[in-house]
């Protein structure tokens, strides 16, 4: 009997598994046969099989010492790469006092210091044809009217409001200026660019020159970039070329009641205990271009700036590089709007050439590593101290 109980009781539990591990099946087969299930494995054993750092992790330690030694051949190219950028700064410090004669006599056509001779304002345009069908139009007008019409003709002195205009003419400048900041960069005379010294660290500075005005005693405003050039120890895998790090202003000595970057309010205070109300006047920030030369300082004490701060110091580092790339060489192509003719066909040009590519069913990634080269640095900027 003892025997017979034994064989009942295993025969029990045999079955009892059979059937759990049955059960176990069935769902593991109704699991698999979900398509949403099989898509999400499938997507994590691609991200397991396609991460470049998991990769790494299954090569045997010595190939992970060539890895290493290879890092350390990168990090010296990172310093050669930034010695690359002391000598270009150089040389643009070089030609700048090449293009500085020119730019003198730029700004003495400007301010109507001297006139331009006949051989110096002499310029053919893409459209002469039109120019000379215009012209033999012109000359079958009345002598009398022509004549008329010269005498009548105004002859201001230099060229007026050159710097404002371009100021007007480039959006991201113009979303600076207020209205009352008008009157004041309508005396702006001159934008020069002057480069750090030699061994001196790498910066720029610029130089906004005004003629004699109603609003300050400043002769000129300044702006500083300072810029770094080295890879970080932290990351030097990160570095791209010189990045502006830093900048610095100028005290405007404002003029009584000009001060175009505050403005008075009144505000009323109840007295606690007596309940007498008084008018108090105070002065607040108040928007302005002129606010451009008090800048936000980069944060070098280790505290992080807030998003905000970051964005506006960002965006100051921007038009600096600007003012620095392009207004300043090119500022009589931002006056008569061909130079932002020019960057809007080269954005419109860009945008049609992927469409185009988007078109291609073979070899689209070829293509685009061939299109879209490495983009170039920034470059960093000094200013004036405070």
């Amino acid at each position: 009997m003892a025997d017979n109980s034994f064989s009942d009781g295993v025969s029990s539990d045999s079955l009892e598994a059979a059937k759990n591990a049955s059960n176990t099946e069935k769902l593991t087969d109704q699991v698999m046969q979900n398509p949403q299930v099989l898509a999400a494995l499938q997507e994590r054993l691609d991200n397991v099989s396609h991460t470049p750092s998991s990769y790494i992790e299954t090569l045997p330690k010595a190939v992970k010492r060539r890895i290493n030694a290879l890092k350390q051949l990168q990090v010296k190219c990172a310093h050669i790469e930034a010695k690359f950028y002391e000598e270009v700064h150089d040389l643009e410090r070089k030609y700048a006092a090449l293009y500085q004669p020119l730019f003198d006599k730029r700004r003495e056509f400007i301010t109507g210091d001297i006139e331009p001779t006949d051989a110096e304002s002499e310029w053919h345009s893409e459209s002469e044809e039109e120019d000379k069908l215009a012209g033999d139009m012109k000359n079958k007008v009345v002598v009398a009217e022509k004549e008329a019409a010269t005498a009548e003709e105004p002859n201001p002195k230099g060229i007026p409001e050159f710097w404002f205009t371009i100021f007007r003419n480039v959006d991201m400048l113009s979303e600076l200026v207020q209205e009352y900041d008008e009157p004041i960069l309508k005396h702006l005379q001159d934008i020069k660019v002057k480069f750090s010294d030699p061994g001196q660290p790498m910066s720029f500075v610029l130089e906004f020159h005004f003629e004699p005005n109603d609003y300050f005693t400043n002769s000129v405003l300044t702006k500083t970039y300072k810029m770094k050039s080295e890879p970080d120890k932290a990351d030097p895998f990160s570095f791209e070329g010189p990045e502006i790090v830093d900048c610095d202003g100028c005290t405007i000595d404002w003029k009584k009641g000009k001060n175009v970057t505050v403005k008075t309010i009144k505000k009323k205070q109840k007295h606690k205990g007596r309940g007498t109300v008084r008018t108090i006047t105070k002065q607040v920030p108040n928007d302005s271009f002129f606010n451009f030369f008090s800048p936000l300082k980069a944060s070098g004490d280790g505290e992080s700036l807030d998003e905000d701060s970051e964005f506006t110091l960002a965006s100051d580092f921007e038009i600096g590089h600007f003012f620095r790339e392009r207004i300043v060489p090119r500022a009589v192509l931002y006056f008569t709007g061909e130079a932002i003719e020019d960057d809007d066909n080269f954005e419109e040009g860009e945008e049609g050439e992927e469409e185009e590519l988007e078109g291609d069913e073979e070899g689209d990634d070829e293509d685009d590593a061939e299109i879209n080269p490495k983009k170039e640095p920034s470059q960093p900027s000094e200013c004036k101290q405070q």
